[in-house]
This record gives structure tokens, sequence and C-alpha cells, in this order.
């Protein structure tokens, strides 16, 4: 429908208010649009984001787009893997290089990993160049009332719904929106999350007593591709702690971000020229053209909350985490948040859960949160503290000559040189490798509460360090792992078996009692399962080379139960615990406290059983 609101004695009606159009509002509101979910999506200002912010985009979350139908409109707009997969230590652009190493799975040591991992590559694309792909797939989709430089004033909330009250920017007037449930994806400042007094853990505004101050981001236009095209990186890091710059690219090679922090104590001299003579002193060539289209200024946060809502109000993005921008983690936990939480809505609009399966939510996401942001404090305390200090040699006071001195060492012939290039490996694998090539963390997170039902086995242990291994597994909790499969004459991925807001459970050989288990978990639910048998030779999807049977962990007459955002909500090692599946499902949903009603419930099973025969 083309407006999701109707007239009530408020003002408007509507089952999802969502306040915020970043990547966490703007993927919840796809991913409802898909699922024919209307609802009403605020955001004070007049479009997406005017400026690049975010830029890497990981695995998971062009796992999540490819399910919401966008992959291929963001991988036409960004940088493939190929195109960033360097990091290279600069005195100056143009100057020589001081050091090199691989980065986002995208060098020779990670990229099988990463591509046995996943149907799906990393990219880069700033978060202005994204946010107009997904907004333009909503205004398609034609389910969503956006609603563009309106902002969310106030609200309150009973066991019934919430009411909010909305403020029109530009004229100030306002209106009372009553709505089933309210999403906060109001950014790091979120009026959703105070209003609630959510607690937080962490420092705010923090980096004084680790030397670090003010960030600033000079956004710029300037072709620099005969100093970057030959070693293409999304980044460049300059060894000149304080007078340099970390170069961001926003597309190759003409359009960049460069950043610098300033120490505590230091003035901000945010004079244009200033500005532009400092950029083009740490690209080292004054000829270059350098067109500054905007500058900002933020400090570091350490923050996550430790609850994410309560009721009929919850927050998402980076109202419930902040951090430093290392990792490449913000935009993507805030994606991973809007998908979490679409079909749970969908399932409670419906009347077929409880509201146990909205509070799943938090049980899910609000660990990875906090893992996210002390993997990225890590990452920034990691990076700057020891591979600066422990390799590069530069501290903190130390004067330019000593700094040139203990750069030429790196490149020495002699065991004083030897010894610092021994170190980087061991460095690589303790600070760089965590911060740059962290497949565990941006694909191998698993739910151990929440929406999820033990099957009794132990979690797989993972080899290696946490945040950069990853083990594919079933495990109740993990996400569904990626195999080559084949269906009809078209090589799919397992991943593309499951999603569009709907159970499907995977089953092979022998395992055709799963088909009536689903019929009985529909008759009871109301929730429509779908049965995909992968056999070797027969079935919907075929396993030629064994790949799914590697990694399915279960026997062929068992199952794999994969929630609609593909992760594994059970699953059982043969066709015996079959019987099991109504009560799995009544489990996962909160069944007993869902608010359809037994007459509605009915009939909506009689027509999805008419419709699935």
């Amino acid at each position: 429908m083309k407006n999701s609101t109707v007239k009530t004695p408020y003002d408007l009606r509507t089952p999802v208010l969502i306040a915020g159009a970043g990547p966490a509002g703007l993927t919840l509101s796809l991913a409802l649009s898909r699922y024919g979910i209307p609802h009403m999506l605020l955001e004070m200002f007049p479009g997406g984001a005017h400026t690049p912010r975010a830029h890497i985009t990981n695995q998971r979350t062009m796992e999540i787009f490819r399910d919401l139908g966008i992959e291929e409109a963001v991988k036409a707009k960004a940088t493939p893997a190929e195109g960033m997969w360097s990091n290279a230590w600069i005195t100056t652009l143009s100057g020589p290089e001081i050091y090199r190493s691989e980065a986002w799975g995208a060098g020779e040591e990670h990229a099988s990993r990463y591509a046995q991992a996943s149907p799906c590559g990393m990219c880069n694309i700033p978060q202005n160049i994204m946010e107009p792909v997904l907004i333009e797939a909503i205004e398609e989709a034609g389910v969503a009332d956006l609603r563009f430089s309106h902002r969310l004033a106030s609200f309150v909330q009973d066991e019934d719904g919430v009411t909010a009250t909305v403020v029109e920017v530009h004229s100030g007037v306002s209106y009372q929106v009553r709505a089933d449930y309210l999403l906060g994806a109001d950014g790091a400042r979120s009026k959703v999350a105070e209003a609630l007094a959510l607690p937080f853990e962490g420092q705010m505004g923090t980096g004084g007593d680790a030397g670090i101050g003010e960030v600033i981001y000079v956004w710029f236009k300037g072709d620099l591709a005969r100093y970057c095209a030959h070693r293409p990186g999304a980044m460049f890091w300059s060894t000149d702690m304080y007078n340099g710059a970390t170069f961001v690219n926003v597309a190759p090679w003409d359009e960049w971000i460069a950043g610098w922090t300033m120490p505590p104590g230091m003035t901000f001299d945010g004079d244009p020229e200033t500005i532009r003579k400092r950029v083009q002193s740490v690209i080292g060539d004054p000829t270059i053209d350098i067109v500054v289209k905007g500058v900002s200024r933020w400090t570091m946060n350490k923050m996550w909350a430790t609850r994410y809502g309560e009721g009929r109000v919850w927050c998402m993005g980076d109202a419930v985490h902040r951090h430093p921008p290392m990792n490449g983690l913000g935009s993507n936990t805030s994606v991973a948040d809007g998908y979490n939480l679409a079909w749970k809505l969908k399932l409670l609009l419906e009347g077929k859960a409880g509201p146990e399966l909205l509070r799943s939510y938090e049980q899910e996401r609000q660990p990875v949160g906090e893992r996210i942001v002390n993997r990225a404090w890590d990452s920034a305390m990691g990076f700057w503290g020891r591979f600066y200090s422990e390799f590069l040699g530069i501290h903190p006071g130390a004067t330019p000559e000593e700094v040139q001195q203990s750069l030429l060492q790196l490149h020495e012939d002699s065991p004083q040189g030897d010894a610092r290039r021994a170190g980087f490996e061991r460095l690589k694998q303790e600070v760089l490798d965590p911060a740059f090539n962290a497949l565990g963390i941006e694909l191998g997170y698993r739910y151990r509460a929440g929406a999820r039902v033990d099957d009794g086995s132990q979690e797989p242990q993972v080899e290696g360090h946490p945040d950069v291994s990853y083990t594919p597994t079933t495990w109740p909790g993990a996400r569904l792992p990626h195999a080559w499969i084949e269906k009809g004459r078209r090589r799919i991925s397992t991943l593309d078996l499951v999603g569009r807001g709907q159970f499907v459970l995977l089953t092979g050989r022998g395992g055709g009692a799963w088909f009536d288990a689903a019929q009985a978990a529909l008759r009871s639910s109301g929730v429509v399962i779908n049965v995909i048998q992968i056999d070797s030779r027969f079935g919907a999807a075929r396993d030629p080379l064994g790949y799914w049977a590697r990694v399915r962990g279960t026997a062929a007459d068992g199952a794999v139960l994969v929630r609609p955002d593909g992760h594994v909500a059970w699953r059982a090692q043969t066709a015996s615990s079959s019987a099991e599946l109504p009560s799995v499902m009544a489990q996962l949903l909160d069944t007993q406290h869902a608010a359809g009603g037994e007459q509605v419930l009915h009939q909506q099973t009689d027509l999805a059983l008419a419709a699935h025969g």
C-alpha cells in the first residue's frame, strides 16, 4: 500500500514507528517493506547521510542486502574487495612507503577463507552513497510512509502501544502518532534511549588517558590516483601522529577523507586555507588541487547499553553501541540490529508470537553490541599504541629526528633492523588481523540466548583468535553456514534457500517425516515452515560435492531449522525427533502469549494450509 498510516482519534495510526533513517532504521524499514508490514519512518534531516561517514561494508551486511534484494545495487556503487586490500603506512602519500599489510580479507593470505565463508564479498561504500540505495528500494516497495524533516519530540507507552508526538522541522507543526511499536534508530544522541533511561557502560568522549583527543575529518576532492592506484586500499596511514593524517578513500581515487587527532589541550584552526595546506602537506605534492567539501569534529566513545528497551519501545544502532571507527563494525552492526528486529515485529503484529520473541532481540544483540565496542576500542588502542610504538618505534613526544631514525631502521641491513622486522609478524597476528581481517567478529558471532532452542550439544570452539577465526556450524544461535549447492542447473548458496521473512527446515535423504512435522507445527502456530531437502542426487536442492554434508552437523535425515534472519533456531540429529518441531516453534515464538487470539490463529492457519497444500 502507498500510505501506511490511517486516521484515528490520534492524528495518525501506524503499526510500527521508526525514529531515525540511518543504517539501522533504513534496514528495518526495508525488511518490513519486503514483509508487507506498514510502518512510518521519521528522519529530522531532509534526506539520508550527507557526508561519507561509515564505509567498510562486510560480508554479513551484504548477505542481509542479498536477502532484501539490493546486493547488486550496492555492489554497482561500491568499491569491491580487490580495490581495498592494502594498508600502507606513509610519511606522505608521494614519499617512500614505510610498510604495507593486507586488509578486509582481500589480500592473498585471507581471501580464501573469506570466500569460503560467504557467497558475498566485502566492499567499500560510503554511507552517503549506500543510504540512497536503501531509500530508493523502500520507496519502490510502496509500503512505508517515509517522513524526512520530521522528528520525534516525545512519546508515552502503555500496554497496548505508543503515543508519539512528532514535529515537522520547518514549520514547527506537531501531531500525534499512535503506534503498536516504536523503534529508536536515532543515533549516538538518541532521544529514545535517553527517554527510556537506558543504562550504559564504558566511557563517553574517552581518550584523554590514552593521549587521544578530538578527531578532525576533512572531506575533500583531489585526484590521488598516481599515489594510490598501484596499492589499492580503503585507508592510508600517516606515521606522523600529530602533523600527519589518515586518508580514507571515498571514491577511487579522487574523493577522500583526511582525518587526524588533536591531543588534549590543542586547539583546532578551522581556517579553510590552513586545512587545505595541511592536507596537501600530508599528500606531499603541492600541485594536487584540493577542494574541501566539509569538515567535522567528534570525540571517540566507548559505550554500550546494557538494556536495549522495554515493552513496546526498543533502540538499535548507534543509539545503543558507540565506538571508534576501527574494524568497520558500526554501520554493519546497525544493519544487523534492524534485520534481527524485522521478522520478530512481523510475527508479533500478525498475532503469531508473544512478547518474549521481542525481548529476544536484546538477549541476542546486546552481547554483540558490547563485543564490537570493545573490539573496536582494543583495535584503536593496539593500533595506535602497540603497532606504532613497538613496530614503527614512534612514541608521543618523539622529535622528528627520532621518528625518522626509527623508520629508517626498519629497512636497515643490520641486527637491529632484522629484529624490528621480525616483530611485525607477531604484531600482525595480535594487533593488525584483529583490526583488519576479523572474520570471526564480522560473520561468526553466535546468539547464546534468545530465540533459539538448545539441542543439547556443546558450542563448538573456535581455533585461533576468536575475532579473526571463523568456524562454520549449525549450532543453534549461529548463522547458517554458507555452502555451494545446486538447484536445477543453478549454483546457489545455502543462504539463498532461507530468508524472505520465512522459517526454513533443511533436511536430506530419509527426512520425509519433517514435511508432516512442519504441517503439524503450522496447525499449532500458524507459521509456515518451508521444508527443503538437500540431497546428493535428488531433492529440491542437490549437494553434488558434499559441501553441505560437511557442515550440516546432523545425519542425512536430521534437520536444521533456520530463522528468517538466517540464524539457526534449532537442529535435530535424526528424523526420530521430528515430533518435537511443534513444541520447538511454540517455545521460539512464545505462542502461549501471542495476541492473535484462537479464532484469528485458526483463520490464518486455514489459509496457510490451503496455500501450502
